[in-house]
């Protein structure tokens, strides 16, 4: 470098351009996070709806799908907002924001926006099924409970003809696997597992932003 010529200390460690980097991990932690849990709500709820037409009985336990998903967008709040308060403003006419801070906002708002992004299509998809499920299993229980199951036989009492005998009960129809009552909950207890692992994902990103987040490197006025 020859001389005479001005040197800018810092400026390319914090250009002015650097508080995009963070404002935009910010909101794209929030905006996939929350596309998550619409994800997982919008598949479960859709499962619940359709289970509660038979099986109304059900529609509280099996909310948990719904209460999991919806916490994910919890995850990229907190995420969002620890990021923009790291976003510091100019001080002195001069940007002491660098891009390594920049970078690392941006790592960590992706980091949980996409994790909780994936959690919330597990959630959902096994939350619609499982509490599809459910309500069949607890359905067919209880039908089995009242009447006879089709394809069995019957004791019937002809008073007029004084005979009793054996009879097909119930018609024809699909049949049902015998079970006990109330072993539903074995189903959904096994359901409740897989959301919970499904959740952790999210926790993990969550955890792994939190730290990535805190690394920040602040210039001086004007100079590294």
């Amino acid at each position: 470098m020859g001389y005479g010529v001005e040197v800018i200390s810092g400026f390319d460690t914090c250009p002015s351009w650097a508080p995009i980097l963070g404002f935009a991990g910010s909101s794209i932690c929030v905006i996939l996070a929350n596309w998550g849990a619409a994800w997982g709500t919008w598949k479960s709820g859709l499962g619940l709806c359709k289970m509660g037409i038979n099986h109304p009985g059900g529609i509280i336990k099996n909310l948990v799908a719904i209460i999991m998903a919806g916490v994910l967008g919890i995850y990229g709040l907190i995420v969002a907002i620890l990021i923009a308060g790291g976003v510091v403003q100019p001080e002195n006419g001069s940007n002491i924001y660098s891009q390594y801070t920049g970078y690392a906002h941006l790592a960590s708002g992706l980091c949980c926006g996409l994790s909780c992004l994936a959690a919330g299509g597990c959630i959902g998809i096994i939350g619609e099924t499982g509490v599809l499920a459910t309500g069949l299993r607890a359905e067919g229980n209880l039908a089995r409970s009242w009447r006879p199951i089709a394809g069995e036989t019957a004791k019937v009492d002809d008073k007029q003809d004084g005979a009793e005998g054996d009879a097909p009960a119930g018609g024809g129809g699909p049949q049902i696997a015998a079970g006990q009552q109330g072993d539903e909950n074995k189903l959904f207890v096994g359901m409740l597992i897989m959301l919970i692992f499904s959740e952790a994902l999210a926790l993990y990103g969550l955890i792994v932003a939190l730290i990535v987040s805190q690394n920040a490197y602040k210039c001086g006025d004007g100079a590294d």
